[in-house]
């Protein structure tokens, strides 16, 4: 009965059979099938099916345990106990997994150790949506991330002007993972385009997990680093001019730095050690004068580039920038940033015409105050 369960693919359908079966016999040969199930679909290279049919049999056999130590042994990367992974080392690792959303190599899962892998697939539930109700809402705080393992989400983006829609999220898709590090409102509304089925990690599950295993916390910041800078590459006019290996390499670059309410991110008359795209978060520019006092500028939102201008002039920074409430920024540092925009001529007059205008709009408001 598994094996016909699994080949018609569809796991909605497998656990209501599953759940007939209880209610028709017993919840032993319904975990017995169960138990099947997820195995022939961890051998088959469906992880997240497999994980959602291991949580029906942890609900049926709350006792089990074999079950998530056999998915464990075949997905994990590392032993029972390993050396902590460093975070240039998860990130190199990060970048041998394919580009696209792949149900076999989900980070979170198949980067861990045995023990920590089987703690986090106890921590997920499965959620089901209809076609219609948000997973998640654009504007809303998010408190968690989500796995799809069945369906497809259309991914919109309506507020402040910012385009109708980006794409569609596939099964093996990931998404929500930046509200496991910070709190902020979502980017993106997500919406079931077909009936779906998700695994979904709380913040407070989360937390949890990486207080006993840090390697869980150590994934996920190497994870949302690696996923925020592939986007910046791809979607950025700054740099559209680069070719796939060339964004490959770069991404490497990218250091995803969370910053507190009232941390300052660039002090005026230092030189500046990198370039900054806010995430998340909003930020402030002061032009600090020669008394001390401060003039605010314009306002930085999630999206902008900034310290861009004592990079290009070698110059010493022009704004104090402060970030205004808790925000996460992704970091290209100095050397980097001079090998690329050495490497790309286009890249270069992109970044100083955005300075021009940027000293242009200063000097206006200078002069309005």
């Amino acid at each position: 009965m598994a094996t016909r369960l699994a080949e018609r693919g569809r796991v909605g359908a497998a656990l209501a059979e599953i759940r007939r079966l209880e209610q028709q016999t017993s919840a032993r040969e319904a975990a017995g099938v169960c138990e099947a199930l997820a195995r022939h679909w961890a051998q088959g290279s469906q992880l997240l099916r497999a994980i959602v049919a291991c949580k029906e049999l942890m609900r049926l056999d709350p006792g089990h345990t074999r079950t998530q130590l056999f998915i464990a042994q075949l997905y994990a990367r590392y032993s029972p106990a390993p050396v902590e992974a460093s975070g240039e080392l998860l990130s190199q690792e990060l970048e041998l997994l394919p580009d696209r959303e792949d149900p076999v190599a989900v980070p979170l899962f198949s980067m861990l150790g045995q023990d920590a892998f089987v703690a986090l697939l106890e921590a997920v539930e499965v959620r089901t949506y209809i076609t219609g109700h948000p997973v998640i809402r654009e504007g809303d705080l998010g408190s968690s991330m989500f796995f799809l393992v069945e369906g497809r989400g259309d991914v919109m983006r309506l507020l402040e002007g910012r385009g109708p829609q980006e794409g569609p999220i596939v099964e093996g898709g990931v998404f929500g993972e930046m509200a496991l590090i910070t709190e902020g409102p979502r980017l993106s509304s997500v919406m079931p385009a077909v009936p779906s089925l998700l695994l979904e990690l709380t913040r407070a599950r989360f937390t949890e997990l990486a207080q006993r295993f840090p390697l869980v916390d150590r994934v996920v910041r190497a994870f949302c680093r690696k996923r925020a800078a592939d986007h910046l590459l791809r979607t950025h006019p700054l740099f559209s001019s680069l070719r796939h290996e060339q964004r490959r390499l770069f991404s490497r670059e990218f250091q995803l730095q969370r910053v507190a309410a009232g941390a300052t991110l660039l002090h005026a008359g230092e030189k500046g050690d990198g370039l900054y795209l806010l995430m998340r978060g909003r930020c402030t520019p002061f032009h600090v004068h020669p008394d001390g006092n401060e003039t605010p500028l314009a306002l930085l939102r999630e999206g902008d580039v900034f310290g861009e201008i004592s990079l290009l002039l070698d110059q010493p920074v022009t704004a104090t920038v402060r970030a205004d409430v808790p925000s996460v920024v992704l970091k290209l540092g100095r050397p980097a940033f001079e090998r690329l925009s050495s490497s790309q001529p286009s890249m270069r007059e992109v970044l100083m015409q955005m300075a021009k205008e940027r000293l242009a709009r200063t000097a206006r408001l200078l002069a309005e105050g």
